[in-house]
């Protein structure tokens, strides 16, 4: 997650994303759960792509979060790229706070 200039404005990297997901940070899920009107939230959807492309059955994910991070969540359009393995497991090594 980046601190944007603005006090008020949030950027989610695919990390911040996939942490939410996984409910390893309660700052980001505090973030998006308590979103206040004074707060902005944006991500790209290539962020938002990679971070639900690394999501395992095991994970327990709930799909009512991602309900909710589309309802606060402003998303933005990004050039695609593929997603591999090895994006995966970077990912979910920052998520599960293991580098």
């Amino acid at each position: 997650m980046i601190k944007m200039e603005n006090k008020a404005a949030y950027y989610l990297t695919s990390e911040a994303i996939l942490k939410y997901f996984l409910n390893t940070s309660d700052q980001i899920d505090t973030l998006i759960m308590c979103k206040g009107t004074e707060v902005n939230i944006a991500t790209t959807d290539q962020n938002l792509y990679e971070a639900l492309g690394s999501l395992q059955e095991d994970d327990g994910y709930k799909p009512n979060k991602l309900v909710k991070f589309l309802e606060v969540v402003t998303i933005d359009h990004a050039p695609k790229k593929i997603l591999t393995h090895e994006r995966v497991e970077e990912l979910r090594k920052i998520a599960k706070g293991e580098i």
